[in-house]
């Protein structure tokens, strides 16, 4: 056999390989579809949190929607929208909650928000285990994107458009809080408003999360992709336009390895984010361990 012949008769194994999956199965069709709205929402969002250095405080929202969720299911059982409803109106409340204490006494917000968090925590689990199904916690906890159908995607891309419009708006304000955040407070209601705005984004795209990759993994789709553009990109264009290129990629991925090697896939879409983060770490052209070491031994050499 001929080396071109060898070549092109790899080329259909490799398209078979990548794309097969993708074109075969419906369930995949539907949880690639549905990853990518969940990013085209989540992931800027997830740029402004790390830009405001509230990655963690993002996780610990992650956490207060699940008392909403698990009293959800208890009363409607695996409802997509009584899982929605509980989800948004415990991470909304802790929220609230959260931001209210830290203006009423002297707290500071992370403090506040942590506490409640835990709570919400403790009593989701509590309230989980009440009907003692394993399954069901797993659901829960780490989502189920191969289940999604037609309803579902259609609440995923709502979330993600609203999200967007929502975004649009409140752009100018985030974009000067990351800057000069003493200006804003100064300028009067105009802090409030782009704050709580920011913590309902957080809130229904934590919820879009919650249905994909579970409560556990929802804030991975926000942060890793984030993170990784930091080190590929400068302007918070560019930025914006690198994190959701490399969610897109992490999530097509992560599917895919589910699909070979039979993981659950929430956890695989996250792994696959996690090594483009740890990659563009090392290697990055903007700020990377690699770049930063050639450039001292340029300077020193």
């Amino acid at each position: 056999m001929s080396a071109t012949t060898g070549v092109y008769g790899v080329l259909p194994d490799l398209n078979t390989l990548l794309l097969g999956p993708f074109g075969e199965y419906v369930f995949m069709q539907r949880a690639l579809v549905g990853c990518l709205a969940v990013c085209l929402g989540a992931v800027p969002v997830g740029i402004f949190m790390t830009l405001r250095r509230m990655s963690l405080t993002g996780d610990a929202m992650a956490h207060a929607i699940l008392p909403g969720a698990a009293i959800a299911y208890l009363l409607s059982g695996l409802s997509l929208f009584g899982l929605t409803l509980g989800g948004l109106i415990a991470g909304l409340a802790v929220a609230i909650l959260a931001g209210w204490v830290a203006r009423s006494t002297h707290l500071k917000e992370d403090t506040s928000l942590a506490a409640f968090c835990l709570i919400s925590l403790a009593l989701g689990v509590i309230a989980l285990s009440v009907k003692q199904s394993k399954v069901d916690l797993f659901h829960v906890l780490f989502g189920n994107i191969l289940a999604l159908d037609n309803v579902a995607l259609l609440l995923l891309a709502g979330i993600g458009s609203v999200s967007l419009i929502l975004l649009a708006v409140l752009y100018r304000p985030l974009v000067i809080e990351c800057v000069d955040p003493s200006f804003l407070r100064r300028s009067g209601h105009l802090s409030s408003l782009a704050h709580y705005g920011f913590l309902f984004l957080m809130v229904i795209n934590l919820v879009a999360g919650f249905h994909a990759l579970g409560t556990l993994m929802a804030i991975g789709m926000m942060i890793l992709p984030s993170a990784a553009a930091r080190f590929w990109a400068k302007t918070l264009d560019g930025i914006l336009v690198c994190a959701v290129l490399i969610g897109f990629a992490g999530c097509y991925v992560g599917l895919l390895l589910s699909f070979y090697f039979d993981l659950p896939a929430g956890p695989a879409i996250v792994i696959s984010l996690g090594t483009i983060y740890v990659t563009s770490l090392f290697v990055g052209s903007k700020g990377g361990l690699f770049e930063r070491l050639y450039l001292k031994r340029h300077f020193t050499g």
